[in-house]
């Protein structure tokens, strides 16, 4: 069943989808810098986030190259990891964009919330986008971050606490993390946060196409994302997360919107969980589209409220 979107972004969804209209009429194809400077036009309605005690770009070294990330703390670093101030635990945040657009910097008043509201050490991770570098090369990057967040953390007083938190193609990255996890011991996830997440790369259920089309994310951008993210012919049943559940996945919150086109797949994922025995908290905004934490301005009750389930669940 389609869904039926909130008045506050109707106003919005109407501009969009004329311009979207436009671009169509004039045969104007998808290019990956273009949609890269659309999504990040949409930090205008992202209020600045907190100040923070602590900020600083550091960098991952993997064997390859180097993964910058940005980690926030609520908590001034000290001159060394020994302190008496309390040890906070340590949240691994995956941003979205279709596994090739978003950054660290749109996404950083994200960070500062879920930092100062949860209490918690975040390292947001600029991993690899493509088509430049495709499947798996984002998703190792952030499993290199995953297994070695410590090398980043100097000064920085956490405990043994771990969680991974992503929306959209971040929720895909958590959930291809916890696949991951039951072949590598290595891979130690306390929690995972899903908000409206990516977890069926096939995109065979039923709300890729009811509300595929006037909400933001349509159903022949998911496709380009998907084709330009799979160039090795991979089997998009064997790499989707919904398809290859386990029993000792971390507790979950799963966050889903009912104008998203990837509303079925973050239903389907709950029941999967559920079903296989795992721990999960759901939550559902009818009214809100794909991307709506992206849209704060408009929507600030409903960003504010998913905030709440988040720090919940986090200090729980």
């Amino acid at each position: 069943m389609r869904g039926t979107v909130s008045e506050k972004l109707s106003g919005f969804l109407e501009q969009v989808n004329i311009a979207a209209e436009e671009a169509r009429q004039n045969n104007i194809a998808y290019i990956p810098e273009v949609v890269r400077g659309n999504l990040d036009k949409l930090a205008a309605f992202i209020p600045q986030g907190p100040e923070l005690a602590f900020v600083e770009d550091r960098v991952f070294k993997a064997a390859t190259h180097n993964i910058s990330a940005r980690v926030y703390s609520p908590v001034q670093a000290t001159e060394n990891s020994v302190s008496n101030a309390k040890k906070l635990p340590v949240l691994l945040h995956f941003h979205g964009g279709g596994h090739m657009c978003g950054s660290v910097d749109l996404y950083d008043p994200i960070s500062r919330k879920l930092a100062v509201q949860g209490h918690c050490i975040v390292i947001c991770v600029e991993y690899r986008l493509a088509p430049e570098y495709p499947y798996p090369a984002g998703l190792d990057d952030c499993e290199y971050a995953l297994i070695n967040y410590k090398e980043i953390l100097t000064g920085l007083n956490f405990n043994e606490q771990v969680y991974i938190l992503g929306d959209s193609a971040g929720g895909a990255i958590c959930t291809s993390l916890s696949m991951r996890a039951a072949h590598n011991s290595a891979i130690k996830i306390d929690k995972q946060i899903l908000v409206y997440p990516s977890v069926d790369y096939s995109m065979r259920l039923p709300s890729i196409d009811e509300n595929g089309d006037r909400f933001l994310l349509e159903k022949p951008r998911i496709i380009w994302y998907f084709e330009n993210y799979f160039q090795s012919n991979e089997s998009r049943i064997e790499v989707s997360p919904l398809y290859n559940m386990h029993k000792n996945i971390a507790p979950s919150l799963v966050i889903t919107a009912g104008c998203d086109p990837l509303r079925d797949e973050g239903l389907a994922y709950v029941e999967a969980l559920e079903q296989s025995g795992n721990k999960v908290e759901h939550h559902h905004f009818s009214g809100m589209i794909h991307a709506y934490m992206l849209l704060e301005s408009m929507v600030e009750s409903e960003c504010a409220q998913t905030y709440q389930y988040i720090t919940n669940f986090i200090k729980a």
